[in-house]
């Protein structure tokens, strides 16, 4: 185990938290969770589920450090988050299934209002799962990395360019190359019928 300085890269702290250095991992904590966690909350509502989401995906980092391909943390702890958050809400969305499904005649319960999804966190889950979420699948991974953060979670040019470790010129031009693609995606997905409009 070895001090880490403020200076260390990403990648430097990666190796070291693959070879089992818990002072790495506190590190990349420290230079991570609060954007994680603001990221996050722009995607849910629910602090406790947000705490939950950047714990996990820390215990996920530490677990899997090996790994990382090297360079920046950034996107790749986003990933890990935002697939942290989508099983959070399943594991919601389920109880809440649960509780309003129907029950005994003289005991009719409702499940509280918070329980239910917000328009928003509906908007994001049809942006994960709908067919937007598919033609997101289908562009390059570096491409949709620069969509998602500049569109879905409304990062700006300068805050997306630190998240992913690129330079703001190079987020411009993935961003326009991202929404090119991502509009060919969705033609292939829903073709216009013959005759329909253009």
């Amino acid at each position: 185990m070895r001090g880490h300085r403020e200076g260390d890269t990403d990648a430097a702290l990666l190796r070291s938290v693959a070879d089992g250095d818990a002072h790495a991992l506190a590190t990349l904590y420290d230079r991570h969770a609060g954007w994680l966690h603001a990221r996050l909350t722009r995607r849910c509502a629910d602090p406790e589920v947000v705490r939950e989401v950047v714990q996990d995906t820390f215990v996920t980092v530490w677990r899997s450090a090996a790994g990382h391909g090297g360079g920046e943390a950034g996107g790749w702890l986003w990933t890990i988050a935002a697939r942290r958050l989508v099983d959070a809400r399943r594991v919601q969305e389920r109880a809440a299934r649960i509780e309003t499904a129907p029950m005994d005649t003289d005991r009719v319960e409702r499940a509280p209002a918070a329980a239910l999804p917000s328009a928003e966190d509906r908007v994001l889950a049809g942006l994960e799962f709908g067919d937007v979420g598919t033609a997101l699948d289908r562009i390059s991974p570096e491409l949709r990395e620069v969509l998602r953060a500049t569109v879905v979670d409304g990062l700006t040019t300068r805050e997306a360019a630190r998240l992913l470790g690129i330079p703001e010129g190079t987020v411009k031009t993935r961003a326009m190359r991202a929404r090119a693609e991502l509009r060919a995606a969705l033609v292939q997905l829903n073709p216009t019928p013959a005759g329909g409009p253009a």
